[in-house]
């Protein structure tokens, strides 16, 4: 793992070949759509980009639909991403989500995350929702778009703004509206290979980026490492 992430202008994961896929890191002020299957380690990259972004002196506000406060800075531990410090002295919020399934008003929570957002002090500069999957599901395709444009414009304060989302969750007209909004795309997948399951990262789309943006990179997640990338020779195997 990269030891110095205090590169100006980007967040990186800290994992060298993951950020040189991503053209040298996800650029300062970038909204990003991080989009795949289940267990494809979406919520890994995204806790790799707030270890980077506080390991760079960035403020970090992380909004969780999986995870406690507790459970979010345990798991991250458990992968080798120290955070609990950042946490005391209030360089990163963890916020958890939870959403009713019996909301009559179905766009209201999109309301109440959308006034959030636009409420957080200015100094935290990354801004990660993990995921927006249950707020698309019952959002129309108008307020969807709606929502990315107010992502947008935190990015224009220079901040980043990542949004993580189930594939499943948009209809292919409103992903490409979406999309369309982003400087960063990512899809995650899941693909066997041989008789194990192995995780891919393919990059669709990074503006701005100082380098080409590579294609497709595939890893693992371990234990006190978290994302360890696969040679592309022994992933084929």
């Amino acid at each position: 793992m990269a030891k110095d992430l205090n590169t100006k202008g980007v967040v990186l994961t800290g994992v060298r070949e993951i950020d040189s896929k991503l053209g040298g890191g996800i650029p300062a002020g970038s909204l990003g759509l991080i989009e795949g299957q289940a267990d494809s380690g979406k919520s890994v990259l995204c806790q790799h980009l707030t270890h980077g972004a506080l390991s760079g002196n960035d403020s970090v506000v992380y909004y969780t639909t999986e995870n406690s406060v507790k459970s979010l800075i345990s798991q991250m531990d458990s992968l080798g991403l120290y955070t609990l410090d950042h946490f005391l002295i209030d360089r990163l919020r963890i916020y958890p989500l939870y959403f009713s399934s019996y909301v009559k008003d179905t766009e209201k929570p999109l309301i109440i995350m959308d006034d959030h957002l636009t409420n957080l002090p200015p100094h935290f500069k990354l801004i990660i929702v993990d995921s927006i999957t249950l707020l698309m599901a019952h959002s129309s395709s108008m307020a969807t778009v709606d929502f990315f444009w107010t992502c947008k414009k935190l990015c224009g304060q220079g901040r980043s703004v990542l949004l993580v989302v189930h594939s499943y969750a948009f209809e292919q007209e409103t992903l490409a509206r979406a999309s369309s909004l982003c400087d960063v795309h990512l899809n995650l997948k899941l693909e066997q290979v041989g008789e194990r399951m192995i995780k891919a990262m393919e990059v669709l789309k990074v503006r701005g980026a100082d380098r080409p943006t590579g294609d497709v990179v595939s890893f693992e997640i371990e234990p006190k490492v978290g994302m360890r990338i696969i040679p592309f020779s022994r992933a084929k195997v």
